[in-house]
């Protein structure tokens, strides 16, 4: 009985040990599959496709995102291919594309299933959409505008805006210099608070937030813009309209 005994507990040790052996494996197996699936991140490449100016600034380098566009085709990397296709509808890659680039684009779009990472930015900002509707709503007929960019297409990068007739502007309008002056100051550690705008004989003091996703960097602002003259020439010299302005923030 005791011989029995040891022996059924050599084989139960030995099968346990061998469980224990190919899970280990096919866990090992899954993260190195896991990891390839998930590829290198963009910057890893020679191609990637900010190049830095004189001024030591991030600037769109067309030239190498066509490289990395056709390198993408050619090879799989499914992060960092999504990524250069982000960064390209930051900057309005296909207006800058020829008609052969432009189908070479819609293949890498088709391949790496491109067309939702647009939807994939909207969803993201939108929780930071709810914000800037709530604030820019704490503050109504005072002078103050709250809107929200979505980086991702800069054209018409206005998703959301409380206050619009401070400055005239609605959603569906975009933004020129604002992803590069963001990247810039994200890699200079430096906030772009309480700066000054001039819009014709019109003052705005105003403040913008980079909204940052890991893997993309900047993909959208959250902008807050104050209308000095409004403050300063409708409201002040006149004491009717500053019991007015407070019983709005009231």
């Amino acid at each position: 009985m005791p011989l029995a005994a040891d022996w059924i507990g050599s084989v139960l040790t030995n099968v346990l040990a061998s469980l224990v052996l190919l899970a280990g494996g096919f866990l090992i197996g899954r993260f190195r599959e896991r990891k390839a699936q998930q590829g290198k991140a963009l910057t890893e490449y020679d191609f990637y496709p900010y190049v830095a100016t004189p001024e030591r600034f991030a600037e769109f380098s067309l030239k190498d995102f066509r490289l990395g566009m056709h390198y993408f085709l050619r090879n799989s990397d499914v992060r960092a291919a999504r990524q250069l296709i982000f960064i390209g509808e930051q900057n309005a890659v296909r207006q800058q594309l020829g008609e052969a680039e432009g189908k070479t684009y819609d293949r890498l779009l088709a391949k790496y299933q491109g067309a939702g990472i647009a939807d994939d930015a909207q969803e993201f900002l939108e929780n930071y959409r709810n914000i800037a509707r709530l604030i820019g709503r704490t503050f109504p007929n005072m002078g103050i505008e709250v809107l929200i960019h979505d980086l991702s297409n800069p054209t018409h990068s206005i998703t959301t805006i409380e206050g619009g007739e401070v400055t005239g502007r609605m959603v569906g309008l975009g933004t020129t210099t604002l992803l590069v002056d963001l990247m810039r100051r994200v890699n200079l550690k430096q906030d772009k608070l309480n700066y000054e705008l001039t819009i014709g004989a019109r003052r705005f003091k105003c403040t913008t937030v980079p909204i940052l996703r890991k893997d993309y960097g900047v993909v959208g602002a959250i902008c807050i813009n104050i209308d000095v003259n409004y403050i300063r020439d409708g409201v002040l010299p006149h004491s009717e309209r500053i019991a007015e302005f407070f019983q709005n923030y009231c």
